[in-house]
Parts: structure tokens; sequence; C-alpha cells
């Protein structure tokens, strides 16, 4: 079977994180694993990382911060308390306090005076909706939109409304600083609102000599309309379509993917649509058709990567729904067209941009069967994978950890080796080695990318013709 192009990640939990069950899903087309610090504690995390490096060095980690958010404080019962259309429900402010019995407490101390008459308030992914329709200095009087049950340590949404919570929570630091300990590969932060957000996370990394990437999670109207300032200050984005679409207008996010899609694409930056694209496997061995369509126009609108949450965290029927999608993905990536027109912006590296852009222009007059490239941070990766070429990309990564990071970027297979000295070796060492994976044959034209002054210095010559020929060639210098 054909190898997808599009990047698929798993969420693992700890409660099923073995050796067994990461391979299983590697096998399937797995390519990163997640850990969601929102239901995990940094012991229990720490198998996951073990195991899934015991499976593969070319599975990339990524965890998540829960970054910003309000949620209710715990309640006296676990069952919490019933509430009818039209009940009052009182918040107060106090971090500390026992909710319960018509009156909620939140983790954030400023909620009543931020938040003003008539703004909407959505309780555990709006399946509560309440309407403030008056205040006191020190308390916020609710009407109940709908009948439901209230419960604690449950999520709160205000959209529309900007509050002034921190970035970064004790915890988060607590995570973050974990996965530098770890040598893990990605931080995503939640609830990215603006660049200031993502700062203060890089500033914990610079101080650590991180190599971690951050990934900026959108899952409010703010971080919408501030994506431009974001996508500065990020390695890559996650559509994060939950919260988005509580916070926004559910017949918004589908234009709201495709925007980002393409701003994303753009900048060379990876993006990530998650949420729900399998939930019925949570329960069934087959997806629903809607899901199917909603996983296809993700990647017919050319994301790098597609996202499963509970489906592999806790489903009756994770490895088949990773197999699910991979067949999803190979149906759909034969009928992308590649973006031979797209005009990158942001560069850094006006070479490498141009030597990209004309070897995935080269595809479409020759029979080039495999692009192939050095690199010591993973920037000609990322140029070539934003044209989305049918052609497939070999990455070789003079770091182990840009060979994970790539794990992210659509149509790339990244593989680690040593730095070399000449221009000559890395063609001769690279095509032999991907030759014995039968990646393509000796006669098969394929064209390289590469630099001539070391790998520090970036691309500088492009060559195409057999890989055959580039090896004699290489050795009669």
């Amino acid at each position: 079977m054909t190898e997808k192009k599009t990047k698929i990640i798993c969420t693992v939990s700890d409660r099923n994180c073995s050796v067994e069950f990461i391979n299983e899903l590697f096998s399937e087309g797995m390519n990163v694993v997640r850990i969601n610090s929102a239901h995990t504690t940094l012991d229990s995390s720490l198998p996951i990382v073990e195991n899934t490096r015991k499976v593969s060095d070319k599975i990339a980690i990524l965890v998540d911060t829960k970054g910003p958010e309000i949620r209710i404080t715990n309640m006296s019962t676990d069952k919490g308390f019933p509430v009818k259309t039209g009940d009052e429900v009182i918040f107060e402010d106090n971090p500390l306090g026992v909710s319960g019995n018509g009156l909620l407490y939140t983790n954030y101390n400023h909620l009543v005076p931020e938040i003003p008459v008539g703004s909407n308030i959505l309780i555990d992914d709006g399946e509560i909706s309440l309407t403030v329709i008056r205040k006191s200095t020190s308390r916020l009087y609710c009407k109940a939109n709908n009948d439901g049950t209230i419960k604690g340590r449950k999520s709160i949404n205000i959209p529309n409304v900007q509050v002034n919570l921190p970035s970064i929570s004790d915890r988060d630091k607590e995570y973050i600083l974990w996965a530098i300990k770890n040598d893990l590969d990605f931080i995503a932060h939640s609830f990215v609102r603006n660049k200031k957000d993502l700062i203060e996370v890089q500033k914990i990394l610079d101080s650590h000599n991180s190599h971690m990437k951050i990934i900026a999670k959108i899952e409010n109207q703010e971080g919408v309309d501030n994506i431009d300032e974001i996508l500065s200050h990020c390695y890559g984005v996650m559509v994060a379509r939950g919260d988005l679409g509580v916070e926004i207008e559910y017949q918004k996010i589908p234009t709201i993917q495709r925007q980002i899609i393409k701003k994303c694409q753009e900048r060379k930056k990876p993006v990530i649509i998650a949420t729900q694209m399998l939930h019925s496997m949570i329960e069934n061995p087959r997806p629903t058709r809607a899901e199917v369509s909603d996983v296809a126009n993700a990647i017919y609108q050319k994301t790098d990567a597609i996202m499963l949450s509970g489906e592999t965290a806790n489903g009756k029927y994770a490895t088949e729904a990773v197999r699910t999608m991979t067949k999803i993905a190979n149906e759909i990536e034969s009928q992308v067209r590649p973006s031979y027109s797209l005009e990158l912006i942001d560069i850094t590296h006006p070479v490498a941009a141009v030597l990209s852009c004309q070897l995935v222009n080269a595809t479409r007059k020759l029979p080039i069967k495999a692009m192939v490239f050095d690199t010591r941070t993973g920037r000609t990766g990322r140029y070539l994978s934003a044209f989305r070429p049918k052609t497939p990309i070999y990455a070789m990564c003079y770091a182990p950890h840009v060979m994970r990071e790539l794990a992210l970027s659509y149509g790339v297979y990244a593989y680690s080796m040593d730095p070399t000295a000449s221009k000559d070796k890395f063609i001769k060492n690279s095509i032999n080695r991907l030759l014995d994976d039968n990646c393509f044959k000796k006669d098969d034209m394929i064209g390289v990318v590469g630099g001539s002054f070391g790998p520090s210095n970036g691309a500088t010559f492009m060559e195409i013709c057999a890989a055959g020929l580039m090896i004699m060639e290489t050795e009669g210098r």
C-alpha cells in the first residue's frame, strides 16, 4: 500500500500505553503521540514517553498544556446539581470555594468584574448555557437557558469576552519543564490568544536551551483574529475545533479551518486539524459517512496532520480508527493537486525556497520519483512540503529531534544520519540508504537538494538525474 503523506497524531492515555498498543498504532500509520496533560500527571505520563521510544525513534511526542482556561471548582458530590430552564445560577469569586446548590466558584479570581451583563456562559463544551442577567460587586446572577446537570471541574467558555487569565499556570510550567527534561518534541499550548502567550512559553524553552517547538492551539475568537502574529511566533498550529466550536458560531468553523490551513501553508508552518474527527469510533467499529467526509475535507484542504483524541485515548476501536484515517488519506491524497503557484511568505532562506519551488515544479515535466535533501533544521523540508507535491520527500536529518519534528510535515519521510563533510558523501550515503529501504530504484529519476558548504549553511544546489547515475558520478570524482 502507498505510504500516506498526511500525518496522524494519536492521543495516548496513561491507562493504555503499552509497547504493544503503541506499536499497533504506529504500524497502522501513527506519526505523533500526543499526551493530554489535562488527564495525566507527570508520573503517569512518563511510561507513555518511555514506551513510545521503545517502538520507534521516528515517532514524535507532543504534550498539551492546559493553557488559560476557566473551570468550575470541585463540588461536594460527583453528581453535581440539576438545573431547569429559567433557574437562577450564581457565580462568586473564590477559587477555594466548593461549588454546589446553584452557587458556582471557578479557578479564576476575577470573573465577576470582567464579565458584563448579557454575556453567555457555556459550561462543559456548551452542554449548559447561562445568560448573565444582572451583577453585583461580588456576584453574577445568571439564568439557565436549558435543562441539564452542572458538575464540578467542568470547563467554562464565555464567547466574545476577553478575560485576563495568565498564559501559563504553575502546572503548565511544571509540564513544560518535565517535557524539556525528557526531550519531547512539541509543546501544544492551549487557548493561545496572541503572540504574548507564545513568547511566555518560548522564554522557558530558551532559558533551558531546549529544541522543543511550540504548536499554537487556536480555540477562541481572539486566537483567530490574531492568527498572523501568532504564526510569527510558533512552529505550527492546531485548529482545536472543540473549544473553537463553543467559542465561535459553529457554522463559521469550516471557513476558519480553511483559512488557517491556507495561511499555514503560505508560511511553511505545519497545521493540524483536531477534535471529533472519528468520534463515533470510540464506541463503534466503523465511522459515520459524515466523519469520513470531515477527514477527507481536511486532506483536500491540504492540512499537514489530522488528530485522534478519545478515539485512541480510551476508545474501543483505537487501532481501527488509525487504520481508517490511513485508508482515507491514501484515497484522497491521489486527488490533491500540488500547490505549484503557491507564494511562500516570511522566507528566512531564499535560496532554499527557490530551489524547493523549482524542484517541485520540475515534477510537472519530469518523471521524478523522489526528492531528497539533507538538513540541520528541517527548513528545506518545510519549504518542499508547503507545495504539497505528489512526489515523496526524503529528509536526511543531522539531528534526531529534527527527524521527529518533520513527523508533522506533509509528505516528508525523515531519516537520521551523521553530518557529512562533502556534497558527494551526502549524496552517496543518502541514495544508498534509500535504495536499501526500497524507496526508489537505481533507474528512477530523483531530485536532490543539498548544501555545498557544510550542513550549517543551508541548501545551495539542486541535481536531477537517475539515482544510479548520481552515485556513479560521486564515486568518479
